[in-house]
């Protein structure tokens, strides 16, 4: 596996967690499109900004061969970076349309 194997299945694993947010929760819905757009850049931003820490593909992979420990918390973050960025995009959403 490479670092961007690793990548790509962060932002769809990314775009899991927004759909699947959506099916569970009716309320953050915005369409099959929107929960992907909003799943994509939760879990990117996410990856950014806490693989910093110690689980980001490059790091994953430092040693040549997967360490799926590391691999294990990338996908969890993505999956919840998915779901709140599609929380988050839905807020917004709601600020902006609500009538003054």
């Amino acid at each position: 596996m490479t670092d961007t194997l690793i990548a790509i299945l962060s932002i769809f694993i990314g775009i899991l967690g927004a759909n699947l947010l959506s099916v569970l929760k009716k309320k953050y819905a915005m369409g099959f499109t929107g929960n992907t757009i909003a799943g994509i850049f939760g879990s990117i931003f996410f990856i950014k900004t806490f693989g910093r820490l110690g689980f980001d593909p490059i790091t994953i992979m430092k040693s040549g061969e997967v360490n799926y420990i590391l691999f294990a918390v990338n996908i969890m973050v993505s999956l919840i970076g998915g779901a709140i960025g599609l929380m988050l995009t839905k807020l917004i959403v709601n600020k902006l349309n609500k009538k003054r």
